[in-house]
């Protein structure tokens, strides 16, 4: 599958731009090459500055695996865990790593995050007899990853603060779209977990799954009744405290309890960094190849004409179309984070960063996933070439959380 939309990125824009060609846009190649270009040395910095990220986050990981600590993290989610991952024996350090990785992603810590799932990732291949095919598991974890819950859009709500300073606006609110960003990353989470238990014939009605969606939904309402109220910089504040405070009081732990029992923490982080500066370099070839894919698809205005199609049938069938300007943003945030964030930008710019299209914008940015990205790095960290349905299962779950987030604003701002 992965082959194939690398391919039929290519080739679609290549026939675009052949097509523009043809009608005297001479400019259009050297637009198509320049981005190639751009988007290869774009994989090869993300890849670089993941070297250091990636070094200090799988030390860290080392030293609390020595001292216990992600086992631990392991055997408190382990019977929810057990129930999603069946294949993965129960005490692994992998369970231990996934809870690390979804804590940081629903708290927003995209830099911790990442390095945590690829830590995940190089366990779950452990397990996996067909080392070049994704496992279950491993669809299973890429699949939530794309899809995975964030509580707090701090950096969707900074950016529509500096906006609407720059639009003259007074007393706005820039967290007004937190509950509905909420309600939508919760829907395409849940798509995606239902999606892969369908195809993996796995039994999501037990007590564990349901107790956890249960204490998770009143994590979320009382993180809601709890900040809602505050001004939007005030909101930001606390929320950055409780992000960035958690991850540091969970690397003192894992150094302090490391030294209650006599380990040598530092031996054990350089140990683990050194796993982190060769994941790092593994997967520049795998992120260059997706980016420039995308690079052609987006620079010969193949997603235009997308959008342009999709606003004539939404037109055609009698329905309001004012969410369309809005959706460049879900169909690029599939393919590319910094180029979704422009987009949304553009739209808050263009409409009003309190109009109703500025708001979906920031709610589906809030609540979507770089699928394509996602799937192309930690799938390439293992060297899994044979993806079998993780894209069409992560490309469902963003469609299901794209239609919720469309539906939700409506619904609160209509």
């Amino acid at each position: 599958m992965l082959n194939f939309i690398w391919i039929a990125f290519i080739l679609t824009g290549f026939l675009a731009a052949l097509g523009q060609a043809l009608h005297g846009d001479l400019e259009v190649f050297s637009r198509v090459l320049t981005g190639l270009f751009d988007s290869a040395r774009t994989g090869f910095d993300i890849s670089l500055g993941l070297v250091g990220v990636m070094s200090l986050w799988l030390g860290l990981m080392k030293v609390g695996e020595r001292a216990g600590i992600i086992q631990l993290f392991g055997r408190a989610l382990g019977p929810f865990f057990r129930r999603i991952f069946p294949d993965v024996p129960a005490g692994h350090p992998a369970i231990g790593s996934m809870v690390m990785n979804f804590s940081a992603n629903m708290l927003g810590l995209d830099n911790a995050a990442t390095p945590l799932g690829l830590k995940a990732m190089g366990e779950l291949q452990e397990l996996n007899p067909e080392k070049d095919t994704a496992s279950n598991p491993m669809i299973m974890f890429m699949v939530l990853n794309t899809a995975g819950i964030t509580l707090i859009p701090t950096s969707v709500i900074a950016i529509r603060a500096s906006l609407a300073v720059k639009q003259g606006l007074t007393g706005f609110n820039a967290a007004d779209i937190f509950l509905p960003t909420l309600l939508a990353t919760f829907i395409s989470f849940t798509t995606g977990l239902v999606t892969v238990a369908l195809w993996q014939r796995i039994n999501l009605f037990s007590r564990p799954v349901l107790a956890a969606y249960g204490g998770f939904c009143a994590l979320m309402a009382g993180l809601y009744l709890g900040v809602h109220r505050l001004p939007p910089e005030r909101m930001a504040s606390v929320i950055g405290l409780l992000g960035s405070g958690l991850i540091v009081l969970i690397i003192v732990l894992f150094i302090a309890v490391a030294a209650l029992r006599r380990i040598d923490a530092y031996e054990a982080f350089v140990e683990g960094a050194k796993e982190g500066f060769g994941v790092a370099v593994k997967i520049i070839p795998y992120l260059v190849a997706m980016l420039a894919a995308i690079s052609v698809f987006r620079t010969t205005g193949c997603m235009g004409y997308l959008i342009e199609g999709i606003r004539a049938a939404v037109v055609a069938l009698g329905l309001n179309s004012d969410f369309v300007p809005a959706l460049p943003v879900g169909l690029m945030k599939t393919l590319s984070g910094s180029g979704a964030r422009g987009l949304m930008v553009d739209v808050m710019t263009t409409y009003g960063v309190g109009s109703f299209q500025g708001r979906l914008a920031a709610i589906i940015q809030g609540s979507t996933e770089t699928t394509f990205y996602v799937l192309a790095v930690y799938f390439g960290s293992v060297n899994i070439t044979r993806t079998r349905y993780a894209l069409a299962c992560g490309l469902i779950a963003d469609a299901v959380g794209l239609v919720g987030a469309i539906g939700i604003a409506y619904l609160f701002y209509r």
